[in-house]
């Protein structure tokens, strides 16, 4: 008997080589290439099987004119979790192929089991399809967590053809998946996990809900960098891609959106661990903000934007005399190549140098903050410590700042006023653009355009 062939596919671009390299000579990423065997012959009655992969997605239809093809709503139907419909950009959408990853444990199965449990209660058919639990373990979970799951349809499976012939028997309107990686087609030789099982499958299921208009969630695994496991091909096929975030330590945590060609990116919902599953968090700033008695140093508090929602988070700094001939800058939550530059800018146009001082900067509550317009809040809380001084107690900061030493302004302006309003702060000091034209009553509001001229303000 032959020796079956076998080629390196890289997990990141899905290029493939003919022998193992420790670099992929394609997207030039390092120790990506995976050991793949050649289908043989007799495999390809999948191909046959698939006749033409694209050619059962959509009819053959004549070329248009964009401006002649009548546009639609998207209809959606919600999940019955507010934060979830909200990741989601308002629901779930018929023919969608949802994609959600995150760390083992921290509640992607819950989360998902209590959707399907709320939307057969709401009268839809749904499937819950698991190659991980048996149904004795998932109705286990169902009874602890307290839900209602008559109508709950459960499949332990992990052949893929069988699943598809569960999908054409059951004809359900939300499926779940948990998990892909576990999944296998019996026309292809490779395990379960590897690259071309995970591409073919969620390939194939993706097929199927554009077809029969089924919505399928699939849930995927992680590797310990906290990307998703297998091709990153697979984060194309689907629609929608979410990530769930915080330390399985810590009762909260945060779904987050990553693409989403239905709705909005970088969305975030924020859901608190209880003994009864996943709750929505109404008031998520409450979560970000620790309760000082009184005012201490280092502690600024920042008003972010997560897609359509403001946050109010806390940003501390700590600056200390290093002992060490190169003074650390860590950062939790934050990026810290940006650090390196505020401490720069702090120097060259304020006049505070901390080249002898640790700096430590942290984000409470395990949110992971991005945007630009952290960066006064940073330097606020920097200078706060440095200087062993309180900020003015109700403050809130955001903007964004330039090399130059300038003050940008930061998206959606208003909107982070009137939170920060909300909450009972009394004084913002933000960039000038971003000054409304009507008071904002209750708060004073400070607009600056220099560094030097927001410093004179935090106190």
């Amino acid at each position: 008997m032959a020796k079956a062939k076998t080629h390196y596919v890289c997990t990141e671009c899905g290029g493939i080589s003919p022998k193992w390299q420790g670099q992929c000579p394609h997207c030039q990423a390092w120790n990506s290439l995976v050991e793949m065997q050649e289908e043989s012959a007799s495999a390809n009655r999948y191909a046959n099987r698939s006749a033409g992969k694209g050619a059962g997605l959509v009819q053959a239809s004549p070329v248009l004119s964009l401006s002649d093809i009548e546009a639609q709503d998207i209809p959606r139907f919600g999940t019955g979790s507010e934060e979830f419909d909200r990741v989601l950009g308002g629901g779930l959408v018929t023919g969608g192929v949802v994609l959600i990853g995150g760390d083992p444990g921290i509640g992607k199965s819950t989360l998902l089991l209590q959707a399907l449990a709320s939307l057969a209660g709401a009268g839809k058919k749904v499937l819950y399809v698991s190659g991980e639990e048996s149904p004795a373990q998932i109705a286990l979970r169902a009874r602890r967590l307290g839900l209602s799951v008559e109508a709950v349809r459960v499949q332990s499976e992990i052949q893929l053809e069988k699943i598809e012939a569960a999908l054409s028997a059951e004809q359900p309107e939300v499926v779940v998946i948990d998990s892909i990686q576990t999944l296998f087609s019996e026309a292809l030789t490779s395990a379960p996990g590897s690259v071309s099982q995970v591409r073919e499958c969620a390939a194939q299921l993706t097929r199927v809900a554009k077809q029969s208009g089924v919505t399928v969630i699939m849930v995927g695994h992680v590797t310990k960098e906290g990307a998703l496991a297998g091709p990153r091909v697979l984060e194309h096929i689907v629609d929608t891609v979410l990530y769930f975030e915080g330390d399985t330590h810590s009762s909260f945590r945060l779904v987050r959106a990553f693409k989403n060609r239905f709705g909005a990116v970088n969305e975030l919902g924020v859901f608190a661990m209880t003994d009864k599953g996943l709750r929505g968090v109404s008031n998520p700033s409450a979560l970000f903000l620790s309760q000082h008695d009184q005012n201490v140093p280092g502690s600024c508090v920042l008003v972010t934007q997560e897609g359509s929602r403001p946050l109010l988070v806390e940003i501390q700094a700590l600056v200390d005399t290093s002992h060490v001939p190169t003074p650390r800058r860590l950062t939790v939550g934050l990026e810290q190549n940006r650090l390196a530059m505020l401490l720069a800018v702090l120097h060259r146009h304020a006049g505070v140098a901390v080249y002898d001082q640790d700096v430590f900067i942290n984000a409470v509550g395990g949110v992971k903050i991005t945007e630009p317009a952290a960066d006064l809040a940073i330097l606020a809380a920097i200078m706060s410590s440095s200087r062993n001084r309180p900020l003015f107690r109700g403050l809130v900061v955001f903007g964004e700042v330039g090399l130059a030493g300038e003050i940008r302004p930061a998206p959606r302006g208003q909107e982070r006023l009137r939170e920060a309003a909300k909450l009972g702060f009394a004084r913002a000091v933000i960039p000038k653009a971003n000054v409304p034209k009507q008071k904002i009553e209750g708060m004073e509001i400070i607009g600056v355009e220099r560094l030097g001229q927001a410093l004179d303000n935090f106190y």
